[in-house]
């Protein structure tokens, strides 16, 4: 059986199956409502229902009480619908609307996806989640209280784990720590969401990533979010680096060519037994060879802090691309403020 759920005060409506909760069919289709835990567990999803029925599955008594029951109110993460649904909530559309947190984790799975590349998967408390856009960064906590910076490389309607993808860079105490020294089950803290490189969804304009190194990590997010939402903007990914072990996970960027994603791989330094034939040079002049008018497109762009300047200065400059119409996360390996 479907339905359908209207917000307000926004009059956005999407559908709803009987067996999804309103939080899971929000998500589904883009509408992004307060929450938290998932679980029924902290209240932050509560919403009213002014017109409609549902069941309010595992709601727990000290979140949703029988008298906030009877005056309407539900759990959006538990509740399913059992008629049409009038609901009011709020919908988060920016980064100011989300809470920045702090709270542990666990080191869940470690796989090292190229030499110098470790993909990290934390889990949170079991009543706990992490509500954030895809693109967004977090902050682990170190005893020294220096925060390192990793952008989170999953979408967040798979947010059951949290990835990351670590470089390990030479002299770095925390990356070192982590290809030498992590193992499973230990113990982090975590502070974010943090960052307002996300993806502007009220545009209709054709989208470029450019991403070196690990600064694919928030493009998969991004692009993931997209394609889960069903977004039909063309969207283009070129990724850069020195050689082909750094592509370290092109197989899934190409598989998204087949969801009408073109990705261009371009390596600045391909080694002989590459076999590269593909693009070579620096990836942003890549872009630039493709698109020299780039006047009605946006860019988001992440990794070296070198890569995202040069990019800037050269597309706003050469290729009439706006100022505005610029997004980008640089990676400077030092705390983010």
């Amino acid at each position: 059986m479907t339905y359908t759920v209207t917000l307000l005060p926004s009059q956005h409506n999407f559908t709803i199956e009987a067996d999804e909760t309103i939080l899971e069919a929000g998500l589904k289709h883009g509408f992004t409502l307060p929450y938290s835990c998932r679980d029924g567990a902290c209240g932050a999803c509560k919403g009213k229902v002014l017109q409609g029925q549902v069941d309010h599955g595992r709601a727990q008594a000290h979140a949703l009480s029988d008298d906030e029951k009877s005056a309407g109110m539900a759990l959006f993460c538990c509740a399913k619908p059992l008629s049409d649904l009038t609901l009011e909530s709020r919908e988060i559309s920016a980064v100011k609307d989300i809470p920045v947190k702090i709270m542990p984790c666990r080191v869940e799975k470690m796989e090292r996806v190229a030499d110098d590349v470790m993909v990290l998967k934390l889990r949170l408390p079991a009543n706990e989640r992490l509500q954030f856009l895809a693109g967004q960064y977090i902050d682990i906590l170190m005893k020294d209280q220096k925060p390192r910076s990793f952008s989170l490389a999953n979408a967040p309607h798979d947010d059951s784990l949290l990835e990351l993808h670590i470089r390990n860079i030479p002299g770095g105490a925390f990356t070192q720590h982590v290809f030498d020294e992590m193992k499973a089950r230990d113990i982090l803290r975590i502070k974010g969401p943090l960052g307002t490189f996300f993806l502007r969804e009220d545009s209709d304009k054709p989208i470029i990533f450019v991403a070196s190194g690990t600064g694919f990590a928030p493009v998969k997010a991004i692009v993931e979010h997209a394609l889960h939402i069903g977004i039909k903007r063309p969207m283009q990914v070129y990724w850069g680096a020195r050689k082909r072990a750094d592509l370290y996970l092109l197989p899934l960027a190409e598989s998204w060519q087949a969801q009408g994603i073109n990705v261009v791989p371009v390596l600045s330094e391909a080694a002989a037994e590459d076999c590269w034939q593909g693009r070579t040079g620096l990836v942003h002049e890549a872009v630039m060879a493709d698109f020299p008018d780039l006047s009605g497109h946006e860019i988001y762009a992440c990794g070296a802090p070198i890569m995202v300047e040069a990019a800037h200065t050269d597309f706003t400059t050469g290729c009439k691309l706006p100022n505005a119409a610029f997004f980008s996360d640089a990676f400077t390996f030092a705390p983010k403020v």
